[in-house]
Formats: C-alpha cells, structure tokens, sequence
C-alpha cells in the first residue's frame, strides 16, 4: 500500500512539474541557420563586435585626417591685465612700481598640412592683435600679420607619418578581418548553445519516454509478481528504476530550462519567448582541400596581419630608437607680412615683411650609454618578434592543417552515429518484446534501454562535432566552402 502511495506521489509531482505550461509565452521553432541569423542581428555578441568595428574605423578615419589640409580659428577675446611692475627711473636712479591696466586680444585663422614624405608641415596663417592700455593717457594698437607661411621640420631620420602611413592601412584592414572572425565566433558560440538545447530537448523526451516504460513495466511486473512468475527482488529492481526515471525526468526539465535560458539571452530574447529547435537532418557533402585551406588562411586570417603589423612596429621602434640616440635637430622658417596702426585699416596698409629662421640642436655629451642601450633593445625586441612570428606561421598552417583533417572526418563518424542510433533502438524495441513475453530478464533491459540513449546522444553529439568543426575552418580562414567563396561583410552599413 505504501510502495504504491509512493508512485502514484512521484508521478503527480513529475507531472506537476513538466506538463505545466505558460500559455502566455511565445514558441519560436527555429532551425540551426535561424539561430545563427538572429544572432548575427541581434546577439550580444555581435553588437559588441560591430562596435569594436567602429572604433577601428574612426581610429583609421583619424590617421586619414592628418594627411589632409586643417583649417583652425583660434581667438583670446579677451585677456585683461591689473599688474604692478618695477619700473627703473634714470634721473632719479631709483625704482618703483607702477600700475599698468591692459587687454591683449588676439584672432588667428591658420591652415597646415603635413607632409608625409619628410614628416615635416607647412602652414599659412593671418593675425590680428589689439592692444589696450587703459588710465593715464591710454592707447590702443591693432597689429596684423595678414598673411605668413612657414615650415617646420624635423632633421633627425625619423619620420613618423611614413611609419603610421605603412602601419595603419594594415590595422584597419586587420580591423575588418576581425570583424569577420568576430562573427564567425559568433556562429560557434550560437553552434554550441543549439546543440546544448537540442541534448537537453532530446534528454528530456528520452526522459519522458523511460519514465512511461518504467511505469508500463513497473506495472506489469507487479501483475507477474501477484500470479508469482517472478521474484520480489525483480520486483524491487523495476520499482526502483521507476524511481531512478522519475529523478532522470525531473533533473532533464530543470537543464533544458537552464539551457534555454542561455540560449535565449544570446539571442537577445526575453523570458516571455519559448524555443523549440530543429534538428538538422542533412549536412553538406563537403570535402575541404587541406591546401586551398592554408592559402585562403594566408590570405584573409587577421592574425597574419596582426604578425606583419608587429613586425612593422617593431622596425619603428627600432628607427625612432636610432634617432633619439644621435643629434636631434629641428629647422623652423616663417616668412609674412606684418603691420601695426591705431586703427584696423591702418594696421593693414603698407605691411612690412617679416622673417623668422631658427634651428634647434640637441646633441647628447654625457649619457651613461642611455641612447645606445635603448637602441639595443629595440633592436632585441625585433629580433624576438621576428623569432616569434616566424613561430606563429608554422604553428598556424599546423593548425590549418589539423582542423581541416579533423572536419573531413566528421561526416564519416556523423553516418556512424547515425547507423548506431538506428541498431540501437532496433535493438531496444527488440529487446522489451522478449521482455515482455518473459524470455529475458530486466538486466538484459536495462543495458538495451541504456545503450539506447548513449547511441541517440552519440548522434546528437556527431552533428554537434561536425557544425563546430565546419564554422571553426570557416573562421581559420574566412572562406565559405559551401559556396566557395571568401567572407565578406558591408563595412559602410556597419559605422552608418
């Protein structure tokens, strides 16, 4: 009477727990690709890569700027002085202090560019300076300098604007690699959480199909244990897997609900959404050259431009090192025209010219070996990036290598799995029919019922392995296999 007070108790919890529905959440049945595709839209994830994206695309926008002419305005409007000041008096040989009253008002528009071959700029600009004094007599003074041109220019062979006109087309191509790899990233993320939720989907039919064959058997086995055709402890050993199923069934429903919510969050989906998923019946035949593998790799990885871009810095460091350890020199040449009036008008009549040259030379006498030991390593740090990159492309075609091998075989041991599913229910369904007529024992059951659901997770697990092992070939090298054809995306939707 207890043992079956026990049951029924068990199977009104189970029940209570797995067959209540929210009604008012929306089911969404979606297959592999309709998951990668809201992700591409909206996930997480690729929010954070497509603003990454934009940073570098600013960041590049900015390097452009510098190659291009800049207009600036700038104005002191305006700067008052009440100052006391030593004033010495000649006649008297004696000082005193005197108190002075000014405004120095200042507009300057000036235009520059710079120059890329030398790293040196040239600019063109125009002043207009009042002056005022106030108390006593009083006075105020316009100047102008309506128009000065002039360059200044570094003399010590190290030419910044070349270096980053060689090193940031290169990170900004890097960037849009990225990007790409971002997303891609972003299909084996969306790949594993599928497959998480279709275990545990799978886990939970199974569940529910073995707690009503254990309670089918349970009963059956009582009815053979009352007309004395078996043991009790057969009896016992079919309640207690009754028990063992009901655990299963309860512990299935709380991981299918924890790997919803996962991948409803990556999917940027609230709580009032149900996913139901598709399980992918076919897969490509696709066999992947090992070879056009690596060249496409050598061609689209972003991390082979991340290694080139390393190489470049470190060759930069290297020259500004080698400038900084010798004379340092810096040439400054201004030509204008410059007048002074007490009116505007006349401030601009009749201008006098006005010339400017000066050479600045900073040459080290005593340094304890500073420079030099700077240039040395920067010249080591290249030696250990040239060592390290020459490393990180063997190890990347290696790897090339490997995960194409790794790929080609998935669809060989995906038909295993297939096959194996496909004997192993036979054999289960076989099995509980002997069962049931009594031919075999419980044992013989279990193991079959057992076997049963290794292989159906096998299989889920081979597909899993094959969609993974695909995407991660497609971010090794940014090719599209199945159409043959590299990755692209539209950069100038990304930062509109």
């Amino acid at each position: 009477m207890n043992k079956g007070i026990l049951i029924i108790f068990t199977t009104c919890l189970i029940f209570s727990i797995h067959i209540r529905q929210d009604f008012s959440q929306t089911l969404k049945r979606l297959t592999l690709q309709d998951v990668l595709e809201l992700a591409h839209d909206q996930s997480p994830d690729a929010i954070l890569a497509k603003h990454r994206f934009r940073g570098n695309y600013w960041q590049y926008r900015t390097f452009k700027a510098k190659y291009r002419p800049s207009l600036n305005l700038s104005a002191t409007l305006p700067e008052y002085n009440r100052i006391f000041e030593k004033e010495f008096d000649f006649e008297t040989q004696q000082e005193y202090y005197v108190e002075k009253n000014t405004n120095n008002s200042q507009l300057q528009l000036s235009l520059s560019q710079n120059i890329g071959l030398t790293g040196g700029r040239i600019f063109m600009r125009s002043d207009l300076r009042r002056f005022d004094i106030f108390g006593g007599d009083g006075s105020t003074q316009y100047i102008t300098t309506p128009v000065s041109i002039g360059f200044s220019q570094p003399i010590n062979g190290y030419n910044s604007l070349r270096w980053e006109k060689e090193i940031e087309p290169i990170r900004y191509e890097e960037a849009k690699k990225n990007y790409i790899d971002a997303v891609e990233m972003v299909n084996i993320k969306g790949v594993g959480l599928f497959f998480d939720l279709a275990l545990d989907q799978l886990n939970k039919e199974i569940s529910e199909i073995n707690y009503s064959n254990a309670d089918t058997l349970f009963l059956i086995a009582q009815g053979r244990y009352n007309i004395g055709t078996i043991a009790e402890d057969a009896l016992l050993q079919m309640e207690l897997a009754l028990l063992n199923a009901g655990t299963a069934l309860n512990q299935a429903g709380i991981n299918l609900q924890a790997s919803e919510f996962k991948l409803r969050s990556f999917l940027g989906f609230n709580e009032n959404v149900k996913l139901e998923l598709i399980i992918p019946a076919q897969i490509p035949e696709l066999e992947i050259e090992v070879n056009k593998a690596i060249e496409q790799a050598r061609e689209n990885n972003p991390e082979l431009l991340n290694l080139e871009r390393q190489l470049l810095q470190a060759a930069q460091n290297v020259a500004e090192a080698r400038s900084e350890k010798g004379l340092n020199a810096n040439l400054f040449a201004l030509y204008g025209l410059t007048q002074r009036a007490e009116d505007i008008s006349g401030a601009y009549k009749d201008p006098l010219s006005q010339q400017r040259v000066s050479v600045g030379i900073e040459l080290p006498i005593v340094e304890w070996g500073l420079g030099k030991g700077r240039y040395k390593m920067a010249q080591s740090q290249e030696e250990m990036i040239r060592t390290q990159v020459r490393q990180a492309q063997i190890d990347f075609e290696q790897n090339i290598f490997l995960n194409v091998n790794q790929f080609n075989m998935q669809d060989d041991q995906l038909l295993i799995a297939t096959k194996a599913d496909i004997i192993a229910q036979k054999r289960y369904d076989v099995t509980k029919q002997r069962f049931l007529i009594g031919k075999i024992d419980v044992l013989d059951l279990n193991i079959a019922d057992s076997e049963k659901d290794v292989a159906k997770r096998g299989y889920i697990a081979a597909l899993r392995n094959y969609w993974t092992a695909y995407y991660f070939v497609r971010r090794l090298t940014l090719f599209d296999f199945d159409r043959n054809q590299s990755l692209e995306a539209d950069f100038e939707k990304l930062v509109e």
